[in-house]
């Protein structure tokens, strides 16, 4: 394998961990404040239309985006509703997201657009254009050095370097805020927080309605940026590999970026089975590279990775003591 195949490998894991790596991170805030959401598949399947429908009627990529934010975040209130609120269990609530989102979105699309469940296909104004980075064409023909700005730091979409962006801002908000910190103390002990006199339900559900936003971000950047509009079940189990990569993680914001590249280099390697066979010189079979990246997330998910202890109020309603 070459140092331009390599680059292009790499560069389509960037692109392809990226919405892994927004679905993790809210993920990490919900569940640090002890809500688990197995419900990001969901939202993401549900801002993944609704940004392509918007942006399809109006041709502005930034009303879809903030109608995929209002989306998720419609579908984290039912969940912050029915897990904090009501103390119902959050595994449900966050299955009948899943199934809600799977279902609604396609009879919607057919309803609007009847096109099979499809939105119209998205050009121009209506998609997210890739970012040419300051001097990325002058630095081009530099050895190593230009290819690796122009090629893999240079050229992606906006929404690419906010999720980057968004891991520091995680690491800061969680563990160098006091907002943080009450966070992350939800999670293990609610009832020491409302003794303190902080709002308990108020925190999880400012947790909820971050995971929303970024759920929102990861579903529209599948349909503005990766693709060019919505199809059915395009988010493609990537809520639960985000899950997967956030336990293998351990609930930290690091980790979970070095876990979602692992990931998205594992799906940019089934886009690319040439350079597997160039690589191991004999051929490998599409399917399995197709499925190598749900293999990977049983495995994390069976505890093969060691020990991964969550948030210990994690996934229990607090019930506040009279």
């Amino acid at each position: 394998m070459d140092f331009g195949t390599l680059l292009q490998m790499l560069d389509a894991t960037l692109r392809l961990a990226t919405p892994l790596l927004l679905a993790c991170l809210a993920g990490l805030y919900s569940e640090r404040a002890g809500i688990f959401d197995i419900g990001l598949e969901g939202k993401m399947l549900a801002a993944a239309f609704l940004s392509a429908a918007v942006a399809a009627v109006s041709g502005s990529v930034w009303l879809g985006l903030l109608a995929g934010i209002g989306a998720s975040m419609l579908l984290s209130a039912v969940h912050g509703l029915a897990s904090i609120t009501f103390r119902g269990n959050q595994l449900i609530s966050g299955v009948a997201i899943n199934f809600l989102a799977a279902g609604l979105t396609v009879v919607i699309a057919q309803s609007w657009f009847a096109q099979g469940g499809r939105t119209p296909q998205l050009s121009g104004g209506a998609r997210f254009n890739p970012i040419e980075l300051p001097f990325a064409q002058a630095l081009q023909d530099v050895p190593i050095i230009g290819p690796i700005y122009y090629e893999l730091i240079s050229g992606h979409t906006i929404l690419v370097y906010v999720a980057l962006l968004m891991v520091p801002l995680t690491w800061w908000i969680l563990f160098r805020t006091r907002f943080g910190l009450r966070l992350r103390a939800v999670g293990e002990n609610p009832a020491a927080v409302d003794t303190a006199g902080v709002s308990v339900v108020w925190l999880r559900f400012a947790a909820v309605g971050i995971c929303g936003i970024l759920c929102g971000i990861a579903g529209a950047y599948l349909a503005t940026a990766l693709q060019a509009g919505f199809v059915k079940d395009m988010s493609a189990g990537r809520g639960f590999i985000a899950l997967a990569a956030l336990i293998f993680a351990k609930w930290r914001p690091w980790y979970a970026l070095y876990a979602c590249l692992l990931f998205g280099f594992l799906q940019a390697m089934s886009l690319r089975p040439d350079v597997i066979e160039n690589v191991l010189s004999f051929k490998v079979n599409g399917q399995f590279l197709d499925v190598l990246p749900y293999i990977l997330t049983v495995v994390i998910l069976a505890g093969f990775v060691g020990k991964a202890i969550p948030p210990r109020a994690g996934g229990e309603p607090y019930v506040k003591e009279r």
